[in-house]
């Protein structure tokens, strides 16, 4: 029987104690504090509270706040009218866990399906997915630390104990006021109803908050959401490059703004720079898709590129290369609606059979409507290769090694969305379906950047794996 305890105690040590010292006292692989200028971030867990969070978005929006809100997925199911409210407002939406439950008494696969189900309802209600992830209590698991959940773990700097109505809102202002200061990741509840809390306390919480937001305002601070808050970490990470670097990746953004003006590259959202595309004829192989039809030599496409600067800028706040495809696969769903619509409106997209590009995201476009599909094999996937390879070495700070942690070998694969599939799911306005067929019929026609795209042929190839 010592001994069955003894073996008890050393498992629980290595798949619960151990991890939870790792991320509370050295931060291992979670994000506790930033180091922005006159901001700090506001984080809420245990809501939404169908009376005191609609009461703490109208404190929020009074002084201009935005806030990191970590959702129970049961009480969003429940209340799906407040993560609404919270989504259209700008704030940002995180999970947390299904139930409010300890990472510690569920297996690994409990926690990833509570994990699903939650991001799951956020999807439902807010047409958005998030990355943002913070276990009840802060506690992980050993298993939270695996690359593959795509998640990025979120705790704190400061804790006020606010679930305790007993502390009232004089010396909860006091505990706040003393930690209001540049990079702080401030841990609150909007929520008093999980186990432990008083249903007050949130009360005390607003009050709280109020004085507090108040003095922020006066010293010229403002509360900024996690992400905002990871994107300048991001930037300022950038900044410590070595100096052969920061050549390299000059020197690579220089070409990317020769590539664009010499082939006259066109941006989705010039505003918030992140797909540019360009039409041309098909010069591969052709390819067989899902339903039968073919991409065949000479096809009107519109070619996608992503923004290297920008890619730049997500790689240098990813830890592994699934959360950099999977912000990267965000970024191309805002475009999409903007893309459809150009192309509905624009004389010079109008006949393109679809769009197309070389990818190095295998998994996730498929539920936005597009295709991977293998490319044919030959020098034109054998130099994609490489130039996959060169791509993360630039746009990553630490290289290629640190996003290879955890991640298969890349494949490219060709990237394909029909054009009627681009129209009836992201145009605002859907043409009639006589006029979507239109669109494909003409997809055949003589394009007039042929000629162009002969010179281009060996150094473009698609989206991100251009080699140019």
């Amino acid at each position: 029987m010592q001994t069955i305890l003894l073996w008890l105690f050393y498992l629980s040590s290595f798949y619960a104690f151990i991890p939870g010292i790792l991320t509370r006292i050295f931060g291992f692989r979670v994000f506790r504090r930033g180091s922005g200028e006159n901001e700090f971030a506001l984080t809420f867990d245990d809501g939404p509270d169908p009376h005191y969070t609609p009461k703490l978005l109208d404190l929020l929006r009074r002084y201009d706040m935005k806030a990191t809100f970590f959702v129970v997925g049961s009480h969003a199911e429940q209340h799906p009218e407040v993560v609404r409210r919270i989504h259209e407002e700008g704030h940002l939406i995180g999970i947390h866990n299904y139930v409010h439950k300890s990472n510690w008494l569920m297996r690994p696969v409990t926690v990833r399906r509570q994990v699903q189900r939650t991001d799951d309802i956020i999807f439902s209600i807010t047409g958005e997915r998030t990355t943002y992830y913070r276990p009840p209590w802060g506690i992980v698991n050993l298993f939270d630390f695996a690359k593959n959940t795509g998640c990025r773990i979120i705790l704190w700097s400061s804790m006020f104990y606010d679930w305790r109505s007993k502390i009232g809102a004089d010396r909860l202002t006091q505990r706040m006021l003393s930690k209001l200061r540049d990079g702080e990741v401030m841990l609150l509840h909007d929520c008093g109803t999980t186990m432990g809390a008083n249903p007050d306390a949130p009360e005390q919480m607003l009050i709280a908050l109020e004085r507090v937001l108040k003095v922020a305002k006066e010293k010229g601070m403002r509360s900024i959401r996690i992400d905002r808050m990871l994107e300048k970490e991001g930037k300022a990470k950038a900044k410590k490059l070595s100096p052969a670097k920061r050549m390299l990746v000059s020197a690579w953004l220089l070409w990317e703004k020769a590539f664009h003006a010499l082939f006259t590259l066109r941006t989705v959202t010039p505003s918030d720079p992140m797909l540019h595309f360009r039409v041309r004829p098909y010069r591969g192989q052709p390819v067989t898709l899902e339903d039968g039809s073919r991409i065949e030599k000479g096809d009107k496409i519109v070619e996608l590129h992503f923004d290297n600067k920008k890619l730049f800028e997500l790689g240098s706040r990813s830890r592994s290369e699934m959360q950099l495809a999977i912000q990267m696969i965000r970024a191309v769903q805002k475009d999409l609606p903007t893309l459809a619509d150009m192309v509905l409106e624009r004389p010079e997209l109008q006949g393109s059979k679809g769009l197309y590009g070389v990818t190095m995201i295998s998994r996730g476009p498929e539920q936005f409507g597009f295709q991977i599909l293998d490319l044919p094999s030959g020098w034109f996937a054998s130099s994609t290769r490489i130039y996959l390879k060169l791509l993360l070495s630039v746009i990553h700070p630490k290289g290629k090694s640190r996003l290879k942690d955890g991640t298969q070998a890349m494949e490219p694969k060709m990237l394909y969305m029909p054009v009627e599939v681009l129209i009836e799911r992201y145009a605002s306005k859907k043409r009639p379906s006589s006029a979507v067929a239109a669109i494909a019929d003409e997809a055949h026609e003589h394009d007039e950047m042929s000629e162009l795209t002969a010179i281009a042929g060996a150094s473009s190839k698609g989206i991100t794996a251009v080699p140019r």
